[in-house]
């Protein structure tokens, strides 16, 4: 608009002057004026252009804003993403942990009952040993040797003083010895009995008798039979075996050594299935799970 006045006045001027012989003092007032819209004009023309700059501007800062906020809308997604994921992990973790915790609980549990079964077994086995050694005299004392080794009662007796010479049968002095070991064993029903037969070295030559293994045996199943038949011992807790000259605790190369070899011993111990029966209570327990490795 200013620029359509401008170019009305400069019209306007031209006219006049050409034509009608206009005045100087209005020609130099419409020169003033048209100067001051020139002015103005071109003053217009800078602040239309400034605006559009500024314009310009805004939209390429808030095209800028709009990239920024969409940015910032996917960065919220996955950290939202990120904090779900680790909620559940931390609520799998409680559990898995909550479910170790029992499973160390169980098998706590567990090994206390075993530490108290062992304790009252070696309990048990010493007032065994007591009892027994007690029960011996002195003299019998020389041909019996009563140990407690991890948890097994050991008595062994000796050769001499168990059979006939050369022979497996059972001796008249053996029978008073045998009594009060069979008292001890009828009194400890919850334990297993072994007789083992040792010999020396010394190669056996007796009729029916092939070896020391023989020899070895059928003194351990003198002895059984003696412990059910003459004492009463429940045979289902017996069991008699032999090792020949294949366990020997002393040199075999002088009498003194030999003569300890010769022995027959008696083990006793609690019952396997007593084991057994603790084994299959133990807690059963899962492994791990990966996220908490």
């Amino acid at each position: 608009m200013i620029k359509s006045r401008f170019i009305g006045y400069a019209l306007v001027l031209g006219i006049m002057v050409s034509s009608c012989g206009i005045s100087k003092k209005k020609y130099l007032a419409l020169e003033t004026e048209h100067k001051d819209l020139a002015e103005l004009y071109q003053k217009g023309q800078m602040d239309l252009a400034e605006s559009r700059a500024k314009i310009k501007s805004l939209e390429d800062q808030l095209e800028h804003e709009r990239k920024n906020n969409a940015a910032l809308k996917e960065a919220y997604a996955r950290l939202q993403g990120s904090l779900d994921k680790s909620i559940a992990q931390n609520s799998q973790g409680n559990v898995n942990i909550s479910k170790l915790v029992d499973e160390i609980n169980a098998s706590n549990k567990y090994i206390q009952h075993l530490v108290n079964t062992k304790n009252k077994s070696d309990s048990l086995n010493m007032v065994l040993t007591n009892r027994l050694t007690r029960s011996l005299s002195r003299e019998e004392m020389k041909d019996v040797d009563v140990q407690v080794l991890k948890g097994v009662v050991y008595i062994s007796l000796s050769d001499n003083m168990l059979y006939k010479s050369g022979s497996y049968e059972i001796s008249e002095q053996a029978g008073e010895t045998l009594s009060k070991i069979a008292k001890i064993i009828t009194d400890y029903k919850d334990y297993e009995v072994l007789i083992e037969g040792n010999t020396d070295t010394d190669p056996i030559s007796k009729p029916n008798i092939r070896n020391n293994w023989d020899l070895s045996v059928l003194r351990a199943s003198s002895v059984v039979q003696a412990l059910q038949n003459n004492y009463g011992v429940d045979p289902k807790r017996l069991t008699a075996g032999g090792r020949g000259e294949y366990n020997p605790i002393a040199d075999n190369t002088t009498n003194a050594g030999k003569t300890r070899n010769r022995r027959t011993q008696i083990i006793i111990t609690p019952k396997l299935d007593q084991f057994m029966e603790l084994i299959d209570k133990a807690p059963e327990t899962d492994s791990v799970p990966s996220d908490m490795e």
